[in-house]
């Protein structure tokens, strides 16, 4: 028999033992996934998938089936064993493979983080254009960020950009504090939902509003704006989406729970939303120590634009090269 066709049989095993590995990575117990895996039955059943899809995987190697589906029970056969031989030690490339190889993955199939995505940048697009077309629209900047606020935004940017080495420590940990406070607050509303989207779409229309009203040639400082905020943005604005699309993740969970207990639903919410907002507090810290060292310093424009493209590219190459699927990728990348 072809073994490509035996191995398209058994891939209704292959999904069975996926989703074992997802309740026992929910909650610990293979009766999660029903009543027919209570007890020692589930114990059982899962071993008996778990020596058969290594079966499967031997066939497929030595019979140079595609790599997509070589690929694809490696990392099944990996998952399956990490549940059956659980272990509290630490493992390098367990470690290595969870942050660049699950995590972008992860984040890149999940639609909180498109949703999150979307919301944000594209109002804050949007917001810019509006808020730099002065004749088109006049009054919109004042309505939205205040004209006493505008006011202060150009009076501090009069002033030349330069600074110690201890201004630059001492602002570095003030951005840390400043960053983490932003994404906890975008975090913590996620579970109500539309309290998230709220506090999301206005960051990104009242920054946007800025960016766009500084970028007028008529406006004063607007040269140390851009000297200031071009180096860490990429970093900060992208760590902004990510902990509103976390705090999404885990509301979905609380509202829409698949078929599981309200319970069991957010402990798997919370499973995939972990990766979301530790990449997020990632670039909040890259953001505050660019913000504190970098962005205030007499650096040429041209150094710090460079900058700002390099970490726009290395987010980009994280979480669209790396997230790309490779082959099946199914209930790991399931957002449910």
């Amino acid at each position: 028999m072809n073994i490509a066709k035996l191995l398209e049989k058994r891939r209704s095993n292959w999904d069975e033992l996926e989703q074992l590995c997802e309740a026992m990575e929910v909650s610990g117990k293979t009766v999660k996934a029903g009543e027919k895996y209570r007890g020692a039955a589930g114990v059982v059943r899962f071993a008996s998938l778990y020596r058969g899809v290594c079966a499967d995987l031997a066939l497929a190697d030595a019979y140079h089936l595609p790599p997509a589906t070589v690929t694809y029970l490696h990392r099944l056969v990996a998952r399956a064993h990490n549940q059956l031989y659980r272990s509290g030690k630490f493992s390098a490339v367990g470690f290595f493979d969870l942050i660049f190889r699950d995590a972008p993955r992860q984040i890149f199939a999940d639609p909180c983080v498109r949703i999150a995505t979307i919301v944000f940048f594209g109002l804050f697009g949007l917001s810019m254009y509006l808020g730099y077309q002065q004749t088109l629209f006049p009054e919109f900047a004042d309505n939205v960020v205040g004209t006493d606020q505008l006011h202060s935004l150009e009076q501090m940017y009069e002033q030349r950009i330069d600074g110690s080495l201890d201004h630059y420590v001492t602002m570095s940990g003030f951005y840390i504090m400043h960053n983490t406070g932003i994404g906890l607050q975008c975090f913590a509303y996620g579970i109500l939902l539309i309290p998230c989207l709220y506090i999301l779409a206005y960051n990104g229309v009242a920054l946007g509003t800025m960016f766009g009203y500084m970028a007028r040639e008529d406006v004063g400082g607007s040269d140390n704006f851009f000297h200031f905020v071009t180096a860490h943005g990429p970093f900060e604005l992208t760590a902004i989406a990510l902990s509103a699309a976390a705090g999404l993740r885990l509301g979905v969970g609380l509202f829409y729970t698949d078929g599981l207990t309200r319970m069991d639903s957010m402990r798997r919410s919370a499973h995939r939303s972990v990766p979301i907002m530790a990449a997020a507090a990632t670039l909040f810290v890259l953001a505050a120590f660019t913000e504190g060292f970098l962005s205030p310093s007499p650096a040429p424009y041209l150094f710090k634009a460079a900058w700002a493209i390099m970490s726009s590219a290395l987010i980009s190459f994280y979480f669209v090269v790396l997230g790309f699927p490779r082959g099946p990728q199914r209930s790991t990348l399931r957002s449910g």
